[in-house]
């Protein structure tokens, strides 16, 4: 359990797919103009990437890396698929993604149309296909790990979205230089808060 939690912490904190290694930066400046659009979006990567990290985690143990099929047959024990782990991890985000465009759709028009593009470029959201990938290069040892680590991550990106949204907000009201306005004054603040996570480097729990 301490391991689960350990995981889970660090995913949101320390390797923040954002401030850690700037992925799904598109959505992040496109789409965090308002908290409500933010945290919809962020809630939508979070049930894609609890969904396809687990999927992507099974399918890599038993499919893909060498030797992984010998469940089904002696014969097979050589055999390495693990070239093709880029396109079966995009074509599990891609399904993953028209559901949860399609659930959106009908439960929340609103949100559907405030999103716009950016609910379906979720499946070419590089913080959604880098989590598969850490997966795969962490080795995680079992589906519970990779759900943790899924939730995590996808934790700590809303997290990231909700928080510059409302920052962003706020700075509506704010005598910022003309140079700076919109991307310019987020680049920076996204600057600085990334070194605000840094903090969290050192917390083993």
């Amino acid at each position: 359990m301490q391991e689960y939690l350990n995981l889970f912490i660090k995913s949101i904190f320390i390797d923040n797919m954002v401030f850690a290694y700037f992925l799904g930066m598109c959505s992040y400046l496109a789409v965090s103009k308002t908290v409500n659009t933010s945290l919809g979006l962020g809630v939508a990567v979070v049930f894609v990437l609890v969904i396809t990290v687990p999927v992507n985690f099974l399918l890599d143990t038993y499919f893909l890396k060498e030797g992984a099929m010998a469940w089904i047959s002696p014969s097979l024990a050589d055999l390495d698929l693990s070239f093709l782990s880029f396109i079966m991890f995009i074509a599990v985000i891609a399904a993953m993604t028209q559901l949860v465009e399609m659930v959106v759709e009908k439960f929340s028009p609103s949100l559907y149309n405030a999103l716009g593009i950016f609910l379906p470029l979720i499946a070419v959201n590089c913080a959604i296909l880098g989590a598969s990938l850490f997966m795969q290069e962490r080795e995680l040892e079992s589906v519970g790990e990779s759900v943790v680590f899924g939730l995590g991550s996808g934790i700590g990106w809303m997290l990231a979205i909700v928080a510059i949204a409302a920052i962003r907000e706020k700075l509506t009201y704010a005598n910022v230089p003309a140079p700076l306005r919109g991307l310019g004054i987020t680049f920076i603040i996204t600057g600085l808060m990334g070194m605000a996570f840094m903090s969290f480097f050192g917390i083993t729990i």
